[in-house]
């Protein structure tokens, strides 16, 4: 048996699960579609109404709300249970069930918080709250030939999402994660004090909160990183052929100089994307930004992929295998968003003939279908079924060993295509949840700099091959193993993800010694929920709510509390 052959598996036997999953696109015709169309156009509505404020009626109105999350925070009593957002559990884009929320728990809403409260053109900064969105953001900075410097793709992904969380597009390989391009926080802490947290003020709590998954305090505004943008994006598709290994040293060489020099904009595209679409194909594709000018000259290829009626964007990259290497110009707002119709392709999952023409034609305006709708409407048994028959997970990996991962992959899920998406690991003043491997320095590799280390997020999301063979195919065990080789290989899985980390293993992926120091000085604990019992796994009995309420932190086997500067 060859290193990338699978194994054989049994075949499994079919169940009501599997019927309802088959013909579910029925309910999402007729039921999820109609209503996140709705939805879209009333926030869409609240937006504009957002816009028509000046700026400084805005912020007037952010501290009238601040105001009223100190007044919740302070009425809290210990017996009230932990802190969280009010926030439905299956508003959330992530796939986790959010099960903290279905147990005791002090609920503040901060449903208010979604709007844009500056954009300051000479600090180049946006001023935002946290329910902000990527469609929301784009529309605004756009126009004034603007934009955050990492655009995550899903319009629906919040601001607040991003930070407390995980966010990344295709040019965090020259700016890092999303939060590497916060520059200010604005935090109620559980004292019900407001503080600023930035790399010269409240250093330690500026660098604990990513991935944090807001259980330091409550995030209520964001100063992020703009930069100057033009109206197109001049992309290029690059067909590759070969083995996994192959292709991984393809994708590397697309935007990684091998004489090293990583900062030379002469050398390195400013967006990067790569999906493989089977052990022996894949497209890698990079972006420079355009002006209107370049993209309107004569046999110039303009691709308006913003209309509903366009081809889905994995598929049209896919052409390049047939056709050859190609160039196109996109308008830039349609690119950063170029992922959000098709769900990456999942939605051919949710609705297998969504990508046909007649149905983009007559239908596609009202792709894609919410997220959270569908969360909201798959009921119990659905949601289980997906743990285990069906794959959405990251892999952040160094880049050096996607060829690696991508193997791994193949051999242990057998899911295609796969997303590839590099992003700096910044070497920080201290050490954070996560980090670049130690002494990454001593022996730069392709892509690396002295002060980062190129990683690489491996997308995987779809129905593993086994499934689609009619074979047996555990998940949980599948993420289990997963989790180990991410752990061995020092990687991690963002945890909007479903995850079986067991508290010794989470603590192992990441590392708390910054963490756990600022839940104590910023009385985080007894307060908020920590970081692991939010993304555990499983319902939460009363028993696990009153032992998280006293915490008797585990990572403390795992971590040196003290804060420190690492090599």
């Amino acid at each position: 048996m060859s290193d990338l052959a699978t194994p054989i598996r049994p075949k499994r036997k079919k169940g009501l699960a599997d019927f309802l999953v088959q013909f579910r696109w029925i309910g999402v015709i007729f039921v999820v579609l109609p209503i996140s169309c709705m939805i879209h156009f009333f926030n869409y509505l609240g937006d504009l109404r957002s816009e028509m404020k000046s700026y400084s009626q805005r912020r007037k109105d952010h501290d009238e709300n601040v105001k009223k999350v100190i007044k919740r925070l302070k009425e809290r009593k210990p017996k009230d249970g932990l802190v969280c957002t009010a926030r439905k559990p299956w508003i959330a884009v992530g796939m986790r069930n959010v099960d903290y929320k279905r147990a005791r728990r002090y609920e503040v809403d901060l449903s208010a918080f979604r709007n844009v409260l500056d954009i300051d053109k000479e600090r180049m900064v946006a001023r935002v709250e946290p329910l902000v969105n990527m469609g929301q953001i784009t529309r605004v900075t756009v126009p004034m030939n603007l934009a955050l410097a990492v655009v995550p793709e899903f319009d629906d992904l919040t601001v607040g999402g991003l930070i407390n969380g995980y966010g990344i597009e295709g040019s965090s390989h020259i700016y890092g994660l999303f939060t590497d391009t916060v520059v200010a926080y604005e935090i109620v802490l559980a004292s019900g004090e407001l503080v600023r947290a930035t790399r010269e003020e409240n250093t330690d709590l500026y660098y604990a909160i990513p991935w944090s998954q807001g259980t330091l305090g409550l995030l209520v505004a964001a100063e992020i990183k703009l930069i100057n943008i033009k109206p197109y994006m001049r992309l290029t598709y690059t067909p590759v052929t070969g083995n996994l290994k192959e292709i991984a040293q393809a994708y590397m060489d697309s935007f990684c100089p091998r004489d090293l020099d990583q900062d030379n904009r002469n050398k390195v595209p400013e967006f990067v994307e790569g999906m493989v679409y089977s052990p022996t194909e894949g497209v890698m594709m990079t972006g420079r930004y355009a002006s209107k000018e370049e993209a309107k000259l004569k046999h110039n290829v303009i691709n308006n992929y913003g209309w509903w009626f366009k081809p889905w964007f994995y598929q049209h990259a896919q052409k390049a295998l047939a056709k050859g290497e190609f160039v196109e110009y996109i308008p830039t707002r349609d690119y950063y968003h170029r992922h959000t119709r098709s769900i990456y392709w999942e939605g051919k999952l949710i609705l297998p003939f969504g990508d046909q023409f007649w149905f983009r034609l007559l239908l596609g305006w009202m792709m894609p279908p919410k997220i959270s709708l569908l969360k909201a409407t798959q009921g119990e048994a659905i949601r289980n079924y997906y743990h285990d028959n069906h794959v959405i997970q990251d892999m952040l990996v160094p880049l050096y060993k996607v060829g690696d991962a991508l193997e791994w992959s193949h051999r242990e899920m057998e899911v295609y295509p796969i997303w590839l998406c590099p992003h700096r690991l910044f070497q920080l003043p201290v050490k954070t949840m996560v980090y670049p491997e130690p002494g990454f320095k001593l022996q730069l590799k392709q892509g690396d700099t002295p002060y980062a280390q190129m990683y690489t997020d491996v997308g995987v999301y779809y129905v593993p091959g086994a499934i689609l063979r009619g074979e047996v195919f555990d998940g949980s065990e599948a993420v289990r193993r997963l989790e180990n080789w991410l752990i061995e290989n020092h990687g991690f899985q963002p945890q909007y993800a479903v995850s079986e980390l067991s508290e010794k293993n989470f603590w192992r992926m990441f590392d708390a010694s910054l963490y756990e120091k600022c839940r104590r000085k910023y009385g985080s604990v007894g307060t908020f929920m920590s970081v692991y019992y939010k993304s555990k796994k499983g319902k939460k009995t009363e028993k696990e709510v009153q032992e998280a309420e006293l915490e008797t932190p585990y990572a403390e086997a795992y971590c040196v509390v003290d804060l420190v500067v690492y090599v």
